[in-house]
């Protein structure tokens, strides 16, 4: 890839990554409740997903939908019920005190993984990305470049959500702040949900 074409796509990845999103809402809420360390397997998962989902369309998996659009509605509906069902979470979670359990806990790693398939965002920009670069996603290590980029943009903004949303531990003290605050992320995640439904 040149050089041009490079910051063409770290700018491109930067505004997919860092934009108000389920990935990055649920980052947030989780710095919040969980606190930053305990927040790091959700935010590594996320950056080894949303860079093996770039590398899987680039390497051809979204031709498979393309192939086989039903495929493309299922995933989207599938994604849009976990999405309730995570909103759902997010809402009924309060703050957490140091050697206090929560029987629900942060997202872990491999779960933070597996919801990249069914983030619709995710598909948006993964897509998007091998679209916008079709002229070199044929070359396997540029869609090696490609994939890290997204994993270097996709970690730093978890991290910066995340680290976000553990600074305001110190602001929300009351369960009842941190249960309204949790209460609008889920409405902001539902909310993300909108231009699935306008698509439908």
């Amino acid at each position: 890839m040149s050089q041009s074409l490079v910051v063409a796509f770290v700018v491109f990845g930067a505004v997919m990554a860092f934009t108000p999103g389920p990935n990055n809402i649920m980052v947030l809420s989780s710095g919040l409740t969980y606190g930053f360390r305990r927040s790091l397997p959700h935010i590594s998962g996320i950056a080894i997903g949303v860079s093996l989902m770039v590398a899987s369309v680039g390497l051809g998996v979204g031709a498979i939908f393309v192939a086989y659009p039903v495929l493309q509605t299922i995933l989207k509906y599938v994604g849009i019920a976990y999405l309730i069902y995570l909103a759902g979470v997010i809402a009924m979670s309060g703050s957490v005190t140091p050697g206090q359990e929560n029987q629900l806990g942060p997202m872990t790693f491999w779960a933070a993984v597996l919801f990249q398939w069914v983030n619709v965002k995710g598909w948006v920009m993964a897509i998007g990305i091998i679209t916008a670069y079709s002229a070199v996603a044929s070359f396997p290590w540029n869609i090696a470049v490609q994939a890290a980029l997204m994993f270097v943009m996709a970690a730093l903004s978890s991290l910066t959500w995340a680290l976000f949303g553990s600074s305001l531990r110190s602001f929300l003290t009351s369960p009842t702040a941190v249960r309204v605050f949790n209460v609008l992320m889920a409405g902001l995640l539902l909310a993300s949900l909108y231009p699935v439904f306008m698509d439908a």
